[in-house]
């Protein structure tokens, strides 16, 4: 029997390390490979001929890079990082409206993404949405317990890593920024 105190937050990082998973280790299950299917692109020719993307109407893509990385430090990061600052969040805000955060967070992130990016350059990752909830840690501040010279700093260091290491989708961690902190604020007024 599953026990009534799993966490979304421990959900997700099941859920998107199982994807990460099958199509690291079983890649040919679909064609084009199951991370073609799943990143984030605004319009290509992936590897089965056809062209795809957002642009050609595959708006499930915005949501479902969160389940794509890009290796196992990526994905270990950004499921350490997810479980860090996810676990305070969900306690705080409870699973409906930290689930309306980080898929917000999310949108958001894959939206910056897709409208400043080149359009053949595939994007992977869930760090938009893990963004998205450092942004709603600083919004909701001291009612949740927030150290803000320690979140701060995870942000600040978490950016210089962003715009520091080439490849990193910085459109899509400031969008994930501006997007958890708006919903958070939106939130936080209607509680």
């Amino acid at each position: 029997m599953l026990s009534d105190k799993r966490t979304l937050t421990s959900s997700l990082i099941f859920v998107i390390s199982g994807f990460f998973v099958v199509a690291t280790y079983f890649p040919n299950l679909t064609n084009p490979p199951l991370q073609e299917q799943l990143f984030l692109i605004r319009r290509a020719i992936l590897s089965d001929g056809a062209i795809h993307g957002v642009a050609t109407g595959e708006w499930y893509r915005l949501a479902t890079v969160a389940l794509t990385h890009g290796g196992w430090n990526h994905l270990i990061f950004n499921m350490l990082a997810l479980l860090s600052v996810g676990t305070p969040v969900e306690a705080y805000y409870g699973k409906v409206r930290y689930s309306i955060i980080f898929l917000v967070s999310l949108l958001t992130a894959s939206a910056a993404s897709v409208f400043f990016n080149a359009e053949n350059v595939p994007a992977v990752g869930a760090s938009g949405a893990i963004f998205g909830l450092f942004a709603a840690m600083l919004v909701t501040g001291k009612r949740m317990g927030v150290d803000y010279r320690s979140v701060g700093g995870v942000i600040v260091v978490n950016l210089i890593i962003t715009f520091t290491i080439p490849g990193i989708d910085w459109h899509a961690h400031l969008g994930g920024l501006a997007g958890g902190a708006l919903v958070t604020y939106l939130i936080k007024s209607l509680k």
